[in-house]
């Protein structure tokens, strides 16, 4: 059970699934905007079946306008849902485990310079350098 929840915490795991969630809603705005609008539009020139609903009828066709309306709602409710059932919470589980994910990346450790072999990237708790082992002042903190 360890690896597979190591392997649902991946950080591109939860990237990837939240972009396609992303995209099946939008796909479902899509759809909703040619169903109630575009196809209306179309088939107005030819006499056909109407439906019924907040729109505008021409030449016997309805431009749905209600439907659209109800999908541009249910894609924003859908999206907020996802950012927090998932998002939210996967930022704190990274957050405590010291990662950043879905922003900047953390920020780099504090580090000191060896005035010996100036090597920059010691960090400030050190007390030998790791390149030429010289002893270095503690940072007082």
């Amino acid at each position: 059970m360890k690896g597979f929840k190591n392997f649902l915490m991946q950080g591109e795991l939860i990237v990837i699934a939240v972009g396609l969630v992303v995209a099946l809603a939008f796909s479902t705005l899509i759809k909703a905007f040619t169903d109630s609008i575009i196809t209306p539009l179309v088939n107005a020139a030819e006499p056909g079946n109407a439906t019924t609903g907040l729109g505008w009828t021409v030449h016997g066709q309805v431009i749905a306008v209600g439907a659209f309306i109800s999908a541009i709602v249910y894609f924003l409710i859908f999206m907020m849902v996802i950012y927090f059932a998932l998002v939210v919470p996967y930022r704190s589980y990274m957050a405590r485990a010291g990662r950043t994910v879905f922003g900047a990346p953390a920020p780099a450790p504090p580090v000191k310079t060896c005035p010996k072999c100036l090597s920059a990237d010691i960090p400030v708790a050190a007390t030998k350098c790791k390149y030429c082992a010289s002893d270095l002042e503690v940072a007082a903190s």
